[in-house]
């Protein structure tokens, strides 16, 4: 199954920089080398095997914004699954940078009226603490005001230097597959199997949160935790590969408290199994993912097709 993903906004905005680190195991540190976009690249990401994900990444000059708008249009905006476009929160051109967004979105609109809409208000480390959550809602604002109120449009903050980049693009991709319903259900009977607390899945390139099961609906305080554990994870395997060369293959961490298992699973996952009760053995835990793969090994593909 493929699927068409614009990725859109202003250069200098940091969509090749969000997408090198979660489609190219790039380092934050290390997209400061990277080249601004010409015109429109394209790249095919397989995402839980049978997903493809075609992600035109378009250049956000002035002039190739005029091109895609007159002389690409039809070419640009048709067939399109989904848009995520990247405003930077620092701009000094904020009325120019609507006035584009607003023109994208009616291209979009006529061409592909059922396509969903992700908007990304990026760099939001450049906002002081204090003051994130009230320019991001501003701006937030701003966005859906200058755009038809039945266009579907989700807004996300987000910085390459912290979590936030990995819990919107969970939730885009999440938006993408297919049937999550039966993967989640299925999930919740591994989760019970294990008498874990909570069961998470992760894709296992990106490490971006495929679905999740806690047994205790909102026990826990901290709503982002997945996402923060996608990029500690990621940035790990990164490291083992880069300077130790090695290969990821899991890791457990145990407290007082809890026990995390944190594993490779199928071909396109990795599984991550939490327990607060000490009486439960590891190698027990270990065992039934052992058990569980070949089940979700058949059943992930499931997912990935209509």
């Amino acid at each position: 199954m493929k699927k068409k993903v614009l990725l859109m906004g202003k250069s200098g905005s940091g969509k090749t920089s969000m997408r090198s680190i979660i489609f190219a195991d790039y380092l934050a540190r290390e997209t400061t080398r990277l080249s601004p976009t010409i015109d429109v690249e394209y790249s095919s990401v397989q995402f839980l095997g049978n997903l493809h994900l075609h992600l035109w990444d378009c250049g956000g000059q002035d002039d190739f914004y005029k091109n895609y708008l007159e002389n690409m249009r039809d070419k640009i905006f048709r067939s399109v699954e989904l848009l995520v476009y990247v405003f930077d929160v620092e701009s000094p051109t904020v009325d120019h940078d609507l006035h584009q967004f607003r023109a994208i979105a009616q291209a979009l609109d006529q061409h592909s009226p059922d396509a969903t809409v992700f908007v990304l208000i990026h760099k939001m480390d450049l906002v002081a603490p204090e003051s994130r959550e009230a320019a991001f809602a501003e701006r937030e604002r701003s966005i859906l005001d200058c755009c038809s109120a039945t266009m579907n449009i989700t807004c996300f903050p987000s910085s390459i230097w912290d979590e936030t980049l990995y819990r919107a693009w969970s939730q885009i991709v999440y938006s993408l597959v297919p049937n999550t319903k039966l993967l989640e259900d299925h999930l919740g009977e591994f989760c019970k199997m294990c008498a874990a607390d909570e069961t998470v899945l992760f894709e296992s390139t990106t490490f971006l949160v495929i679905a999740h099961c806690e047994e205790n609906k909102g026990a826990h305080g901290d709503v982002h935790r997945f996402e923060k554990i996608s990029n500690i994870i990621k940035q790990f395997k990164l490291s083992c590969r880069k300077c130790a060369q090695a290969q990821f293959e899991g890791m457990t961490v145990r407290n007082s408290k809890f026990t995390a298992f944190f594993n490779l699973f199928t071909t396109n996952t990795c599984v991550m199994v939490i327990t607060s009760r000490p009486e439960i053995e590891p190698a027990a835990i270990q065992l039934n993912i052992e058990a569980a793969k070949p089940h979700f090994e058949r059943l992930i593909p499931q997912t990935a097709l209509e």
